[in-house]
């Protein structure tokens, strides 16, 4: 069996998992203390392969759209959320609903810095996704002026971001919720791979970015990719940090003529 070194979980954990545990913002994240953080062991998942080949296990989840109705996309278009700058806008206006194709990527929230890291990962491939013609979107749980926090000190291009502080889309496409999920689901343990991206993606990191409704921070995102309201792919975070592969995302996207 594995183990996870105590040391590298308490500096993941104290970025990561910051926002709930310390209500009053402190200014220096590596000075929090997580004394429920110690060496935890992972058993070895076998991997089981379904008829299509694709592996799957606990750790790995599939990414799939079936699970969800055909009229999915008619019914996020009528979510109303906001711009980074403030104005309110629905899903259906964010894209062409005939043929345009969109990434549609929602954070968990603006101060959850595995979503900073997301969010530079999704910021360096905007122009790979600009020139196939697929228009990239990107939602975090928050108000505006949270938005415009990450959009600032990242940055990140404001055209591409949008706040939902109601958690709206997010409770329609059914993404999880919960203390578990945010703090012990397995798939978390994905950040320690990641460790050198997450310290790039928070150099200017402020938790100020935090949603003032706490219940917020046990909100898990996920990715979908749209060609009009048809939903071509979807992935739901089953932890904190378990993020969909970009590549994965790139395949559905170059799969699929630009309108």
């Amino acid at each position: 069996m594995a183990t996870l070194p105590s040391q590298n979980l308490q500096s993941v954990g104290a970025l990561c998992f910051s926002s709930l545990n310390s209500p009053k913002f402190p200014s220096q994240i590596p000075s929090l203390k997580f004394p429920f953080l110690s060496p935890i062991k992972i058993k070895p998942t076998k991997l089981s392969t379904s008829n299509n080949g694709i592996s799957n296990s606990r750790l790995v989840p599939r990414a799939s759209a079936s699970e969800f109705s055909t009229d999915i996309g008619d019914i996020l278009g009528d979510v109303s959320i906001f711009t980074a700058s403030g104005q309110p806008v629905f899903f259906k206006d964010l894209w062409d609903q005939n043929q345009g194709i969109a990434v549609v990527a929602l954070l968990r929230h603006f101060g959850c810095p595995c979503c900073w890291e997301l969010a530079l990962e999704l910021k360096e491939a905007k122009a790979r996704l600009d020139s196939a013609g697929v228009k990239l979107i990107a939602i975090g749980v928050g108000t505006p002026n949270k938005a415009r926090m990450l959009a600032e000190r990242l940055p990140f291009p404001m055209d591409c971001l949008y706040a939902d502080p109601d958690r709206k889309a997010y409770d329609v496409l059914g993404l999880y919720y919960g203390f578990g999920r945010t703090f012990f689901n397995p798939a978390s343990t994905k950040v320690f791979s990641r460790l050198e991206a997450l310290q790039k993606a928070v150099k200017n990191y402020t938790i100020e970015a935090t949603p003032d409704d706490r219940s917020s921070v046990l909100q898990q995102g996920g990715m979908f990719v749209f060609k009009g309201k048809q939903l071509l792919y979807a992935r739901k975070d089953e932890g904190t940090g378990d993020h969909a592969a970009l590549d994965d995302v790139f395949e559905i996207c170059c799969k699929v003529p630009a309108a």
